[in-house]
């Protein structure tokens, strides 16, 4: 029979890192929506890490979903949703046809997507996060960030080139950017947090 989980060599070195976050910033209890989940490492390792919580994965990619659905046969979990379609820089989420399911939702999780996707991506994300979540609710970044416009290691300068010169349109966002925009759609920063690699975890919570 095929195996149709993908890897992400990353989500090995940070994971832990990550959870220990966010067994910080999450709200006691609810569904933890995880925005571009890619592989579904992330969520199969989560999930039964955080039992007082249900953790709901998605990705606008089927070959990333193929491989979510995989990883979850591999490694069951029974609070760990299956994948839904979902692509961030949508004007509107199909999930939000689902009253039920969005008054669940108590936090969004987005790793490693913003640097690799269009600007559109990171204000569908903060839009979307206003529609979704209610007063209170959690918005969890993780990835590398300029601050006052400068690169936190020659590494992620580096990375940041790369990045553009597969796409323009991708590339390492300044935080006092992402922090500008969520604040447009009523989210405040609340911390960040240094992480492995020269990475940064990014809290926001809706006001």
């Amino acid at each position: 029979m095929s195996d149709h989980r993908q890897f992400a060599p990353a989500t090995q070195r940070n994971r832990e890192p990550i959870l220990e976050v966010l067994h910080q910033v999450l709200p006691p209890t609810g569904t933890v929506l995880e925005i571009s989940s890619g592989t579904g490492e992330h969520a199969v390792f989560f999930a039964p890490q955080l039992v007082s919580h249900h953790w709901l994965p998605s990705d606008p990619n089927p070959e990333a979903r193929e491989s979510i659905c995989a990883w979850q046969d591999y490694a069951p979990c029974a609070n760990c949703y299956p994948p839904i379609d979902l692509d961030a820089s949508a004007a509107s989420w199909l999930l939000e046809n689902d009253a039920a399911l969005c008054a669940e939702i108590t936090a969004i999780v987005n790793i490693n997507m913003i640097h690799i996707a269009p600007w559109s991506a990171c204000e569908g994300l903060m839009a979307g996060a206003s529609r979704v979540l209610s007063p209170g609710g959690i918005l969890y970044l993780y990835g590398p960030f300029k601050q006052n416009g400068q690169h936190s290691s020659p590494s992620n300068d580096d990375f940041d080139r790369s990045l553009q010169l597969r796409d323009p349109a991708w590339g390492v966002r300044d935080l006092e950017a992402v922090v500008a925009i969520a604040h447009n759609y009523g989210l405040s920063l609340l911390q960040t947090y240094p992480m492995p690699a020269n990475n940064l975890s990014v809290v926001f919570q809706v006001r």
